[in-house]
């Protein structure tokens, strides 16, 4: 049996995801970075976008779970890896209506902003309202 990489994902609200896979795709914060196991270890900043696992090995490798995350940390050692997301949902579950509005909400908070924490704010929440969009749009 493959090597796997235990991979937990633990949000505000909940636990959402622990299981055993073969590799796990991270947007970090400098770029998107794979996991697989005996990774060297890590610590990154997560940015807003989708975590996606794989199963399988090589050339019959198949994404088994895509899942949004709102921005975070991730921990990587040579058998795990666990992030620490701000929010976290199944992107089956986004809903591009409300990510829409939420992109026209966020994006008039940027322009009535009047100073750099209200703008500051505003561009993180256009940034993950964005985010969501394009996990929908796969």
């Amino acid at each position: 049996m493959a090597e796997k990489v235990q991979f937990d994902l633990v949000a505000p609200e909940a636990l959402v995801f622990s299981e055993a896979v073969d590799m796990v795709v991270v947007p970090g914060g400098d770029g998107d970075f794979g996991v697989l196991p005996r990774h060297a270890p890590l610590v990154s900043t997560i940015r807003p976008g989708v975590i996606t696992t794989y199963e399988g090995q090589g050339s019959a490798r198949q994404p088994k779970e895509r899942i949004f995350v709102a921005g975070g940390f991730a921990e990587v050692t040579p058998e795990r890896l666990t992030v620490l997301a701000e929010q976290a949902m199944p992107v089956a579950r986004l809903d591009r209506a409300a990510a829409e509005q939420e992109l026209k909400d966020a994006s008039e908070d940027l322009a009535d902003a009047t100073d750099a924490h209200a703008k500051g704010l505003a561009e993180r929440a256009v940034n993950v309202a964005k985010a969501k969009l394009a996990a929908i749009r796969g």
